[in-house]
């Protein structure tokens, strides 16, 4: 049986500015995507996303809605992961510039499909992310 690898993501919402938060990857799957990474031992889905996105971005989220799954298998490290994503209008803090992961930046969301994603990040069948 392949290695089962959870991860999290999670869409942060700016409704005042209709804008959402995103990052560039620098690191592994490169690209745009929104802010998230692994779960670890002992952590809740949400508990872990909260910490990922304070990690990588400086902001507090809360209230976090479930939006979605997406699963792939990475055929040459016989890798399953699983993405399991949240959005959320709750946040608070003050955005950090970049981290070692990459940078984070708001992009008002009618210009958010116009943006170089990481390969496999935007499944609209599987995530509705809005």
């Amino acid at each position: 049986m392949s290695k089962i690898i959870l991860t999290n993501m999670c869409m942060v919402y700016d409704q005042e500015n209709n804008k959402v938060l995103v990052q560039n990857r620098i690191k592994s799957w490169k690209g745009i995507t929104f802010p998230g990474g692994h779960i670890e031992d002992g952590e809740s889905l949400v508990e872990s996303t909260i910490r990922e996105v304070k990690e990588e971005t400086g902001l507090t989220v809360a209230n976090l809605e479930p939006c979605g799954v997406i699963n792939w298998y990475n055929e040459e490290k016989d890798e399953r992961y699983f993405v399991f994503n949240y959005r959320t209008c709750d946040f608070s803090g003050e955005l950090l510039k970049e981290t070692d992961e990459g940078d984070v930046f708001w992009v008002h969301k009618d210009n958010l499909r116009q943006l170089d994603f990481a390969e496999g990040f935007y499944h609209e069948e599987q995530v509705k992310w809005y």
